[in-house]
């Protein structure tokens, strides 16, 4: 039945993941076990495959949108049964800039990998970031941007992380399209990585 879940959400047959869920929570089988041997092992399937250039970004939202049916009948009982995400990020497009479509994709494959992510959006200051991630406790910061003109307020986040005391306690990555590892490093950043599987994996290590 785990391996029928992981297989639709490959598909991204979301009615059929919320079915088959369904049945694996009435047949008695743990939340936890549904959510990495069903719903996070599709995921990262379609993660491998997206990094390998055989799926592509459609497949990607299709794919997630089905765990995240499947997701929403299991978060209840996960809650109820104490289990806690691998760890808490927050994500948003840098101030100035409304490009989501990659920060979207890395939001998808943050969760897909058991990270609680908090969505800031786009257009975020880099004073929203820090704040929200002592506010909520996050590990991680991911910053994206797609335009130049923006990339310099990434800098502003480290800086501000310094300032506030958080540095030591929370990783803060960065990407998007005209963003390289040269630049993350010249700024003090984590991380960077080129596309959002790879992210996903980097996030878990920083969280583990």
């Amino acid at each position: 039945m785990l391996s029928q879940i992981s297989e639709q959400i490959q598909k991204g047959k979301a009615k059929a993941v919320k079915q088959l869920v369904q049945e694996a929570i009435d047949a008695g089988i743990p939340a936890q076990q549904i959510l990495e041997e069903g719903l996070i092992a599709g995921m990262n399937v379609i993660g491998e495959k997206f990094r390998n250039s055989e799926v592509f970004v459609p497949e990607v939202l299709v794919a997630a949108r089905a765990m995240n049916m499947g997701a929403a009948l299991l978060k209840p009982l996960l809650a109820a049964d104490g289990v806690k995400a691998h760890g808490r990020a927050c994500i948003g497009t840098i101030q100035g800039d409304l490009h989501d479509i990659g920060k979207n994709l890395v939001k998808m494959m943050l969760e897909g990998k058991g990270i609680e992510v908090i969505d800031l959006g786009t257009d975020v200051a880099p004073e929203t970031f820090v704040k929200t991630a002592i506010e909520q406790d996050c590990q991680i910061i991911c910053c994206s941007a797609l335009l130049t003109t923006t990339m310099p307020l990434m800098a502003d986040v480290v800086k501000l992380a310094e300032e506030a005391g958080i540095r030591g306690k929370v990783k803060i990555m960065v990407g998007g399209a005209p963003v390289t590892a040269e630049f993350a490093a010249s700024i003090g950043a984590d991380a960077y990585t080129d596309d959002a599987a790879s992210a996903a994996d980097q996030a878990v290590a920083f969280c583990s």
